[in-house]
């Protein structure tokens, strides 16, 4: 599997890309700019600011969509009117970073310090009335959030540690049973990471340059190498939900050296991904 160059360097740190469905195409962020980007059908990329920080962003089950911004979240509505919620804390040294919709329709984002100091982040459970629970704490660099095809387990990377995690997952218990699921041999620490229509997981190789697919019983299965090494994430999209989009950065990085580094890539895997879980409120 070779990856394609979708666009130019545009992003400082892009993240979180997700297919929108009803045509709404992929979007990611360009996180510490504060942007939603959209991937526009002749290629061309639009931008619309939420926020000091625009963490991640999903689709709501009514039009619009939920986005985390630096210190908690806000709300889209199909009209495009952003309505930040409010703060869920003061510190400014402390932002959000990651997250996902699990299969009842709840929204998480976990969060990280500027500084990355260890275990100063959480995770955050926005539910459709919008109350906020904290569902994990002592966390660093809190990154993909994602489920399996059945809903029953939940995959999870706090980039740090260098391991793909793994939950069991229910409506009542919400995350469990925290374990080991893989960890990715070789340069770079997992990020952003997504599960297809079979159950693989596909996780981002952040200053490893590649995406990994590991198979339900935690077999590394593939390695596709991306031509800068700051790869953040990975999402399902197209009309087949066909194609992997990969995203990457260049914070900190010479672009002189490396000109792709926050530019937007495609596979085609030869597998298909799963709709996005939307925001239920």
């Amino acid at each position: 599997m070779r990856a394609e160059q979708v666009t130019g360097p545009l992003a400082y740190h892009g993240e979180g890309p997700v297919w929108f469905p009803g045509g709404g195409g992929l979007r990611y962020v360009d996180m510490l700019a504060g942007d939603v980007l959209t991937l526009r059908a002749d290629g061309e990329v639009d931008r619309k600011h939420v926020g000091s920080v625009a963490a991640v962003v999903r689709p709501r089950q009514g039009g619009g969509a939920v986005v985390a911004v630096e210190r908690g979240f806000a709300l889209e509505d199909p009209a495009g009117t952003v309505t930040a919620l409010p703060e869920l804390w003061s510190d400014t040294g402390i932002r959000m970073n990651e997250g996902g919709c699990d299969p009842d329709g709840r929204f998480y984002c976990g969060s990280m310090a500027y500084d990355q100091t260890e275990g100063a982040g959480r995770v955050f459970r926005l539910d459709p009335d919008r109350s906020v629970t904290v569902v994990l704490t002592d966390v660093t660099i809190s990154n993909g959030l994602e489920w399996s095809p059945d809903g029953s387990l939940a995959y999870y990377n706090d980039t740090p540690t260098g391991t793909i995690w793994v939950f069991d997952y229910d409506l009542a218990s919400g995350l469990q049973n925290r374990r080991p699921f893989a960890s990715p041999p070789g340069a770079g620490n997992p990020d952003g990471l997504t599960v297809d229509a079979d159950g693989g997981v596909w996780s981002a190789l952040y200053d490893g340059g590649a995406v990994v697919r590991y198979s339900p019983d935690g077999v590394l299965e593939e390695r596709i190498e991306i031509p800068t090494p700051k790869v953040t994430a990975c999402t399902f999209g197209g009309d087949g939900l066909d194609q992997l989009f990969v995203t990457t950065s260049r914070e900190d990085v010479d672009t002189d050296a490396d000109p792709r580094a926050g530019a937007l890539f495609r596979v085609d895997t030869g597998v298909r991904g799963r709709p996005v879980r939307p925001f239920a409120g």
